[in-house]
């Protein structure tokens, strides 16, 4: 499977990029409970704690990298991903576990499509 990419956002609202390093791996967590936004996905520290949230913005996530959204669909409630580039504003990171197995992914989508169907032969 090719690899996925995500960039953690909103630093600034907890320990800014002091904890960050290159190589650093850290757990996500999806949030679907959060009164914000039902696809949040929050990034921990061992350390620290929690130091931000996968970016769902395509104003607050690099180009080339998944949202919260999109990597929602391939990964498990809980996954891991590696620090790979850090700017002044986003840190960019490679999922390195977690990941779903295609078959997982491929009926997820077959539900989702059958769910839609349904939908559309009601109506």
């Amino acid at each position: 499977m090719k690899e996925k990419y995500v960039t953690i956002t909103g630093m600034n609202h907890y320990y800014g990029l002091t904890p960050f390093k290159v190589g650093k791996k850290l757990k996500c967590v999806k949030e679907p409970d959060n009164p914000y936004d039902d696809e949040a996905i929050k990034v921990v520290m061992k350390e620290v704690g929690k130091v931000g949230y996968i970016a769902i913005s395509p104003y607050t996530k690099a180009t080339g990298t998944l949202g919260a959204g999109g990597i929602g669909g391939y990964v498990k409630k809980k996954f891991k991903v590696e620090v790979m580039f850090i700017t002044s504003s986003k840190v960019i990171c490679r999922v390195v576990d977690g990941l779903k197995k295609k078959e997982c992914i491929a009926n997820e989508n077959k539900e989702m499509i059958d769910n839609e169907r349904n939908v559309e032969m009601t109506e």
